[in-house]
């Protein structure tokens, strides 16, 4: 009999599986891996471990570092101009669909507390090729997510730096030949920084993003004070000028905010205790996050008339500047919003080499990305690949067309994640569970449904910059990572 929870066998004597027959090529696109394999191997890297030092708080702290600031300092701007003042109510809706996927992350992550996220969840109830879209799907809402985070970074820094030093950079460098420049520089350094700190280690990578994630939680509730002061009622009206169909659109274009409550699943290896802290870890960093992006859309709003909002993505800090009538307020915002956006960079760009780490671990993507380096605990080339990758797209890329790439994405992967829960309930009912999706199946279902929904809501570019994503993905699926398969070579 098959021993499912044994250790796969070295890469290196791991044989090239041969390429499947028409009759057997269904079986091996439907093939799974058993939960009990995936948790035995858990840590397990090329020359190395991923050491586990993580607790509940430093996993809350990695979830909301991956998703506070995006949505606010960046795409807010560019919502607002689509829902008016009932933006808040788009913020509520795209948290809705995001609640619903996390409380079927959150029952995943206690049951199979790995690295690869909706990567591993779909290997273990739907088979391989559907892990391997899932996995693919997460490299485009991770990797490219990276990047259009950091395209925003530059603009706050050049409002903090005109408002401190009085000088700003160059256009030309602070955007990309797509939009006039020749390099977007700024972008391309905040990753390469968040790559710094995360060659030194999980647990000192997950001081610095707590850091990070406190300055930007105080500033973010130091401009509802400020801002609270201008509000004015007659910008609330009318709620919806656009109708419930602009409601709708900033819908899903805001859902690209909530990317990140499910960073902390990409950290079930390296956590302490992962069946009791990652359920938490979720929940508790959406929760936070929600209602903060609600509060400061309904005073951004509130002090600045809706019509006002350009697509610019440094609003929150003008709105600062014209409530208080000094620009040292702004200046504030901005050092805020620059920590805050490298925040999001940096935990988003940790989740990114850690589905990565379990793809190679697997066979499915080239093995050096499952080197973990023996005294960091990390998988160094792995970091250094991706972020290299990650900053070379914010160099040259506009950030409205990744927002969007991104969003649909996520949305695909949080369906299946949805879908996986159902799956992995009824083959599996007697599997231990830290916690369970309540009302079930109706919440995955919903869940399932609203990401349906906000796709449906992407424009047709986005579906065809996605179409064309899934081909070239199944394309590199099927001339390297069908025939390279650790889990064909044990089942032989």
């Amino acid at each position: 009999m098959l021993d499912h929870g044994a250790a796969p066998p070295a890469a290196d004597s791991q044989p090239r599986s041969p390429r499947p027959s028409a009759a057997g090529l269904g079986a091996r696109l439907m093939r799974r891996k058993p939960v009990e394999r995936l948790v035995a191997e858990g840590g397990q890297g090329e020359g190395g471990t991923l050491r586990r030092s993580l607790g509940v708080w430093q996993l809350t702290m990695i979830s909301i570092g991956a998703t506070l600031g995006t949505g606010i300092f960046v795409v807010l701007g560019e919502a607002v101009p689509v829902a008016g003042p009932a933006v808040a109510v788009s913020f509520v809706i795209a948290g809705l669909a995001a609640l619903f996927s996390a409380l079927s992350y959150a029952e995943l992550a206690g049951t199979i507390p790995v690295s690869g996220s909706s990567y591993s969840y779909s290997y273990a109830t739907m088979g391989e090729i559907v892990a391997w879209i899932c996995g693919w799907c997460l490299i485009l809402e991770y990797g490219v997510s990276v990047a259009a985070v950091a395209v925003g970074w530059g603009e706050y820094l050049n409002e903090l730096l005109g408002g401190t030093l009085g000088i700003t950079i160059p256009d030309a460098l602070t955007a990309g030949p797509g939009e006039g420049g020749i390099v977007n520089l700024p972008a391309l350094a905040v990753v390469l920084l968040a790559m710094v700190f995360l060659l030194g280690g999980a647990r000192e990578s997950a001081r610095v993003n707590t850091i990070m994630v406190v300055v930007k939680v105080a500033t973010l509730l130091l401009f509802c004070v400020v801002g609270f002061l201008g509000i004015k009622a007659g910008n609330y009206a009318p709620l919806a000028p656009l109708g419930i169909t602009g409601i709708s659109a900033a819908a899903a274009t805001l859902f690209f905010s909530y990317i990140g409550f499910d960073a902390a699943s990409t950290a079930g290896e390296e956590a302490k205790n992962p069946q009791r802290d990652l359920p938490r870890a979720i929940m508790l960093s959406l929760l936070i996050v929600t209602v903060l992006y609600c509060l400061v859309a309904l005073v951004a709003v509130g002090a600045m008339p809706w019509q006002d909002f350009d697509g610019t993505e440094a609003a929150l800090a003008q709105i600062m500047k014209d409530v208080t009538g000094q620009p040292f307020w702004g200046v504030v915002l901005s050092v805020g919003a620059v920590v805050a956006i490298a925040s999001v960079v940096f935990a988003v760009l940790y989740g990114q080499t850690r589905i990565l780490f379990a793809m190679s671990r697997d066979g499915l993507v080239p093995k050096v990305f499952a080197k973990v380096n023996a005294r960091t605990g990390t998988p160094r080339a792995n970091t250094v690949i991706v972020s290299l990758f990650c900053g070379v797209l914010a160099a040259a890329i506009p950030l409205g067309e990744l927002a969007n790439a991104t969003s649909i994405g996520t949305l695909f992967a949080f369906a299946l994640v949805n879908v996986a829960v159902v799956i992995l309930r009824y083959t599996r009912p007697d599997m231990p569970r830290t916690f369970r999706v309540a009302l079930f199946p109706g919440t995955p279902i919903v869940g399932f449904l609203l990401c349906g929904y906000l796709m449906l809501e992407l424009p047709g570019i986005t579906w065809a910059v996605f179409g064309g994503w899934m081909l070239a993905g199944i394309v590199l699926y099927f001339g390297y990572g069908i025939r390279r398969s650790r889990l064909a070579s044990v089942e032989k």
